[in-house]
């Protein structure tokens, strides 16, 4: 049993030669006593024909075939009659009349036609027959195709494929570690890596210079459609670097991808903005710049308007505290929305925070009221002169105001941009976009612990223009601090961000290579130099013996085939992902384990069930 052939590749230069195919019955038809059947594998399909003329023992066995039969055949490759070609197939021109059949397993009635319309959660159930379906077999095969692509470019460019370790001691990195606990070592436990952060750094001060890794990782945090528990990323490392080389070579990377897989060309080099331009105009920090929208800042100019809930926000500005922002996003020819759709907006704005959602409808000449609002009245001529200026609103648009917090306004706003940009079509569902957002912020906030957080990771080199700021908080900044009031001077990091259509694919930084300016950000983090020994002395000690400078990239290779497949949901592009419960359908991971196993690691459950409030109520 050799196949000769995958099924596509049974063309019209095979005519009157004799091939042999493994697959399964896609569809079987019986014409009066001539049986077709449709023959798959990964390929596609090929028609294969059973005559009684032919072979009659053979006609007889194909009666008992049905869909998703295995089976492997031999015969003729012979022209389709007239008429009756397919050339929306690849082997639509072509047939095979066998005379040799083996059916090597049966198949019972699978729970749902691979050609229909499933529930996800179905699919999932029985993932290795959803995984027979076209789509999927494109998806996965897609997903090899890049990866390939990337193996292939790293390779080329001096890059080395090293592995590193899937056990590893637990590290704070901004997500619950997946913990391990060690049967040899009572009562101590491992953590699957959220990152092979710490490792590519020991190997770039172990000399290998260019490290690349497609890699497994791991964050056990609350699920949605672009994220998994266990997820991969294309991960990679270089010494003796700036940012501009470790972006060009992720731009040839992306170039070459693009290329190879969807023959499109990436116009290089990517466009980049700072993150203080990105939130400035877009409101967040992923922005999807296909959409022609913008916001723009009014707060200056509101200071002193008769609108009270501009006027508040406009005046805040506490440099130990929080800012306010009052900001407009004018949507050409949006005057004609409805008052049930601008409502609409003002609902899903409040999911991000905003109070509430202002708007203006520029009427055209002809109309009574040029400008339409109830907001209108609050405003005097000059700054409804400002307001149309900066906005640069024309007839028939219509300008959406935010007045909250900054960090409202922009998420609110941002979030808002999107919405309207895709729901009023102004944006080309086919383009691809790329845009490097740098110059992240090194700190921010955390309201409830009362001290700083890294943006990035507690590895990130700080902007070498602001690294005075970095050595020099005061003690009166610390004194605020443990008041609750943040100081948060304006340190930029080296760290950057490559968005793809508003969706985040890859980030990365210039790592600290000093051991004095990595325990200065520890202290500033609030890591003593007790919990820094504990949690990453062997990484401190390595930087004291020659560390290179050095930074590095790592690229989500599930979201970025998604993207390029145009899906909505990382899941389809995972062979064998987890639901939105961190759960696989298919296999009721994760399960029990029972007591023996337990007690071999020291451990006991302590998990009790919660009653449900039927049984309360029945006692």
């Amino acid at each position: 049993m050799k196949r000769s052939h995958n099924c596509t590749e049974v063309r019209e230069h095979l005519i009157n030669q004799r091939v042999s195919l493994c697959g399964w019955v896609n569809k079987r038809r019986d014409h009066g006593g001539v049986i077709f059947i449709d023959l798959r594998d990964r390929t596609g399909l090929v028609q294969v024909v059973f005559s009684p003329e032919r072979h009659v023992e053979v006609h007889k066995q194909a009666h008992a075939l049905r869909g998703e039969f295995v089976l492997f055949v031999e015969g003729e490759v012979a022209p389709r009659p007239k008429e009756t070609e397919n050339p929306n197939l690849a082997t639509g021109m072509i047939e095979v009349n066998v005379d040799h059949l083996e059916i090597l397993n049966p198949s019972q009635p699978i729970p749902f036609q691979l050609d229909e319309d499933v529930n996800e959660n179905i699919r999932l159930v029985h993932r290795f027959l959803d995984l027979r379906r076209p789509e999927m077999q494109h998806n996965l095969i897609t997903r090899h195709k890049i990866s390939h692509s990337v193996r292939n470019v790293l390779n080329d460019n001096g890059f080395l494929d090293i592995e590193t370790p899937m056990l590893n001691r637990s590290t704070p990195e901004g997500a619950r570690d997946y913990l391990v606990p060690s049967r040899v070592n009572p009562g101590t436990f491992y953590a699957l890596p959220q990152s092979p952060q710490l490792f590519k750094q020991l190997l770039m001060i172990s000399g290998f210079d260019r490290y690349f890794q497609i890699t497994r990782c791991f964050r056990d945090e609350d699920l949605r459609a672009d994220r998994q528990p266990e997820f991969t990323q294309i991960d990679l490392e270089m010494s003796f670097v700036e940012p501009d080389d470790v972006m060009g070579i992720t731009e040839k990377m992306m170039s070459t991808v693009f290329k190879e897989v969807l023959d499109i060309e990436v116009p290089l080099p990517m466009p980049r903005i700072t993150y203080e331009e990105a939130m400035n105009r877009y409101g967040l920090d992923a922005p999807d710049v296909r959409i022609q929208l913008e916001l723009v800042d009014l707060t200056e100019h509101m200071k002193n308007t008769g609108f009270k809930v501009f006027s508040r926000f406009a005046q805040m500005d506490d440099p130990i505290g929080e800012r306010g922002a009052v900001k407009v996003m004018r949507v050409p020819g949006g005057a004609s929305l409805t008052r049930k759709l601008i409502d609409g907006y003002t609902n899903f704005v409040g999911i991000y925070g905003a109070k509430g959602l202002a708007y203006i409808k520029i009427n055209g000449p002809w109309q009574e009221d040029k400008w339409q609002s109830p907001i209108v009245k609050f405003f005097t001529d000059e700054e409804k002169a400002t307001i149309e200026s900066l906005s640069k609103a024309e007839t028939g648009d219509i300008l959406f105001f935010g007045a909250d917090l900054e960090n409202v306004v922009n998420e609110a706003l941002g979030r808002l941009r999107v919405k309207v940009g895709r729901e009023m079509n102004l944006v080309d569902d086919r383009a691809f976009s790329f845009v490097w957002v740098t110059d992240f912020p090194l700190l921010d906030w955390d309201k409830d612990a009362k001290r700083y957080t890294a943006i990035h990771h507690p590895f990130t080199m700080p902007n070498i223009e602001d690294l005075d700021k970095v050595n020099t908080l005061s003690d009166e900044a610390k004194a605020l601090r443990e008041q609750g009031r943040p100081y948060l001077p304006a340190i930029r990091s080296r760290a950057y961000d490559l968005v793809l259509n508003g969706v985040e694919v890859g980030g990365g930084s210039i790592r600290i290579h000093n051991p004095e300016l990595q325990q200065t950000m520890f202290n500033l983090l609030g890591i003593g130099a007790e919990e820094a020994d504990e949690k990453f002395g062997f990484l401190v000690n390595a930087l004291t013996f020659g560390a290179p400078p050095h930074g590095g990239l790592a690229l989500g290779l599930d979201r970025l085939v998604a993207l390029m497949l145009g899906l909505d949901s990382i899941r389809d592009v995972i062979a064998f992902p987890k639901t939105q419960k961190a759960t696989c359908a298919m296999t009721q991971a994760p399960s029990k384990v029972d007591a023996t196993q337990l007690r071999e690691l020291y451990l006991r459950s302590t998990f009790k069930p919660k009653v449900e409030e039927a049984e309360h109520s029945s006692e």
